[in-house]
Formats: structure tokens, C-alpha cells, sequence
């Protein structure tokens, strides 16, 4: 099949009648009389950018999360000391519930624990150990130490008996006023 010429008088090499006595050129090879091209170097302008260049820190030895050695430290969310751009006012809401658990047991709630269960013989000690278990508590919530069960079990076992002293108290003064009652009603 014969297309017609081209205008402007271009004429296709491939087209020409009969085979061809070479194979065409491959573009990846040099051509002849001129060097190997060499590969980009680090001045190439088409190489692609480091995006974590200007993150780098200069100490490779330097502790993670803190500024490098000559740096003006700042607590977390507060601004650094000498920041022009640094927000004014009060500091980043600090999230216990987000903080790693420490190994710590606190001491309040293993007291609590120790006085409630020291209530089941002597009473007194029982609602002592009831309200440093609430105390205990709320050192636990915002510390993030561990005994949240020891405190918990302190007010429950120490309100339980103190609830049971408490009827044991009345029970007592009921039968002393019965017994006091039924003396003086009987004539001696």
C-alpha cells in the first residue's frame, strides 16, 4: 500500500522499494567518533533532592527528642527561650492517659489496701484505709503509676466493713436500750 507524499517534499527512507542492507541504529549505543557518556554526577540538576536534608541533626550522637549541644532547651510545649515566633500564653495540654505506664506502684494505694484489710480487726482502721484508697486514686490518674486495682479494692473493702461497723454500732446500742427498757419495767 502507497501512501501519498508528504507535503514539503519529506520523503520516509523506510518506504524505499526492497530490503534494507542494515539494521537501524540503537540509540543506547554511541555513534561513531564520539565518547561514552558518563554517568550524572552530584552537580546533575536532574538528580532528585534530598527532602531530609535540612533535618539532619549535626550530632550523630545526640540523644532523640532533644535540641543539639548549644541549643537553648524548652520543656514539651513550651517555646524555646529567645523564639520571636513562638506562640504566647499557655502550654500544650498535657494527655496522661497517653503516657507510657511506669513500673512505679503507688505507695498510697498499697497503704489503703494494708489499712482496709487490717479493718476486718480492728475496726477503726477500715474507713482510713476506704478514704486513702480514693486518695491513692487520683495520684494514680494523674501520674500514670500503677495500683489502680490495690486502690480500688481498698475503698470497696474498707467501705464494706466500715458499713459493717456502722451496723454493728447500732445493733449494739438497740440492745442496749432494750435490755435498759425491759430492767426498769420489771419493778425491782
Amino acid at each position: 500500500m502507497t501512501y501519498p507524499p508528504p507535503p514539503g517534499g519529506w520523503h520516509d527512507p523506510s518506504a524505499a522499494a526492497g530490503p534494507q542492507s542494515s539494521p537501524p541504529a540503537d540509540p543506547t549505543l554511541p555513534m561513531a567518533g564520539n565518547p561514552i557518556p558518563t554517568q550524572p554526577t552530584s552537580a546533575d540538576p536532574y538528580a532528585p533532592a534530598d527532602p531530609y536534608a535540612g533535618m539532619k541533626p549535626g550530632d550523630p550522637y545526640a540523644a532523640p527528642g532533644y535540641p543539639p549541644a548549644g541549643t537553648p532547651y524548652a520543656a514539651p510545649g513550651y517555646p524555646t527561650p529567645g523564639d520571636p515566633y513562638a506562640a504566647a500564653g499557655y502550654p500544650a495540654p498535657a494527655y496522661p492517659g497517653y503516657a507510657p505506664p511506669s513500673s512505679k506502684t503507688n505507695t498510697l494505694a498499697i497503704v489503703a489496701l494494708v489499712l482496709s484489710l487490717i479493718g476486718f480487726t480492728s475496726c477503726i482502721t477500715a474507713p482510713i484505709g476506704a478514704i486513702m484508697g480514693h486518695v491513692a486514686r487520683k495520684q494514680i490518674r494523674e501520674t500514670g503509676e500503677q495500683g489502680e486495682g490495690m486502690a480500688k479494692a481498698a475503698i470497696i473493702v474498707g467501705w464494706i466493713l466500715t458499713a459493717l461497723l456502722v451496723l454493728l454500732i447500732i445493733f449494739y446500742v438497740v440492745m442496749i436500750v432494750i435490755a435498759v427498757n425491759s430492767d426498769s419495767s420489771s419493778g425491782y
